[in-house]
């Protein structure tokens, strides 16, 4: 007598067979291997969707296009040369996973926007991860794909060009949700180019020695975290943007700004270290933000605050040793540290009960640093006692102030214990 369950059985092998074969369950992915002297695009056209394609240590002169679901993975860094023409790889496909490879010498077109490795519209889901990209004009252009994962990977530009000729090492537009985490770029226009992409994660990158760190606008909702930015003509520009949060960043010995906060709104701004740079912040058209525990050390100027830039929370940030640290021209006072307070390094006041509250408010901008701003050699005789004795007239005769930056609660000590290991982190100028 046949086992109840036999008929049953039978249906469902049946049933799996017809869907394997309809293409709607997956057959088992193969792994296609690629040696010395043999072509990539051809693996990679013998390959189905799902397939890996392993490429073997040598130098491969080639073009590739991707237009399936696959993985190209390197086996001991493989070298992939565009031949100084085009892209060396382009992708038009979901779901690609590029990892281990040294991908070098794309064209040099900027109309053509040539890449190392070009991500096309609808291409969502792909991985570019531990990857070289040298020598190409753009290393990774991304345009309106979603939900790219660009981790681990070395870009450099071609660095004998001028910054106008160079192409940026990641460009985002049009995007959604891509995360950028743990490259480090350098030689390029800017390291990080990102337009209208929203709901991003920039994470543990090291961006350095290009024009921006970041060119940054258009875009909403992202999160900028623990990156550093160095030897850039400025760190981080984020401009015409919302909802951002902005925290652990390092950016220093730029020699412009350390952080550009321009057109921004409803953002946090908290626990950065901004040092050595020519403007710490440069603070413009800025609302409705907050700004919390940041350390500004050692910039000519601390902060540059310009163009109503108003309605912003400012709390328990240090401002030390910046040859002046608020550059504020306004027709009426700003009103920091209402509830917490700032440090300043230069605060003159006392705190006679103790409670690491200075007695007096702290005036960012008095006569004296605007009379420095015109006559820049005045600052040789600050420590003098007749710029001293200024001091102390402007402030008992109303009519010599200059509207400024007041905190009516200036802290006595730094909030980080740490700021005087950014001291003397300068762009090097000619002497």
């Amino acid at each position: 007598m046949p086992h109840p369950l036999l008929p049953f059985r039978f249906a469902v092998f049946i049933a799996f067979v017809v869907l394997l074969a309809a293409g709607i369950l997956p057959a088992h992915a193969a792994t296609w291997r690629v040696q010395a002297g043999e072509s990539i695009q051809a693996a990679i056209e013998r390959a189905a969707a799902g397939d890996t394609v392993e490429v073997e240590r040598a130098r491969y002169v080639e073009n590739l296009r991707i237009d399936k679901a696959l993985t190209l993975r390197g086996l001991n860094r493989p070298t992939i040369s565009g031949g100084l023409r085009g892209d060396t790889i382009r992708i038009t496909a979901s779901d690609v996973t590029i990892e281990g490879l040294i991908v070098s010498d794309s064209g040099d077109s900027l109309r053509e926007q040539n890449a190392g490795i070009y991500i096309f519209p609808g291409s969502d889901r792909v991985v570019v991860r531990n990857c070289d990209i040298t020598y190409s004009l753009f290393g990774l252009w991304i345009e309106k794909a979603n939900d790219v994962l660009i981790e681990g990977n070395l870009i450099t530009g071609k660095r004998e060009y001028a910054s106008p000729q160079r192409g940026n090492g990641i460009q985002l537009y049009n995007t959604r949700r891509a995360r950028i985490i743990g490259n480090n770029v350098s030689f390029v226009r800017d390291a990080l180019y990102v337009d209208v992409s929203h709901d991003a994660e920039f994470r543990d990158n090291k961006l350095h020695h290009s024009r921006y760190g970041t060119h940054y606008m258009n875009a909403y909702d992202n999160l900028w975290e623990n990156n550093e930015t160095w030897m850039n003509r400025g760190g981080l520009a984020l401009m015409e943007v919302r909802r951002l949060t902005v925290r652990n960043n390092r950016a220093w010995a730029n020699s412009d700004h350390g952080i550009m906060l321009r057109t921004i709104q409803d953002s946090v701004i908290e626990n950065n270290v901004v040092a050595g740079n020519q403007r710490g912040f440069f603070i413009y058209d800025a609302e409705y933000n907050t700004l919390r525990g940041n350390t500004v050390v050692d910039n000519v100027v601390g902060i540059h605050l310009w163009a109503g830039s108003k309605n912003n929370v400012v709390e328990r940030n240090d401002f030390i040793f910046n040859r002046e640290q608020v550059r504020y021209v306004g027709a009426r006072d700003m009103v920091w540290g209402e509830q917490e307070g700032n440090h300043w390094g230069n605060y003159l006041g006392w705190d006679r009960d103790g409670d690491g509250i200075g007695d007096v408010p702290y005036e960012a901008n008095d006569l004296v640093d605007r009379l420095t701003w015109r006559h820049p050699m005045m600052k040789l005789l600050l420590g003098s006692p007749a710029v001293q004795t200024l001091r102390m007239v402007a402030q008992q005769f109303p009519l010599l102030r200059a509207q400024s930056v007041v905190d009516p609660n200036p802290r006595m000590e730094p909030n980080n214990p740490d700021w005087s290991q950014w001291r003397g982190r300068h762009f090097p100028r000619a002497q």
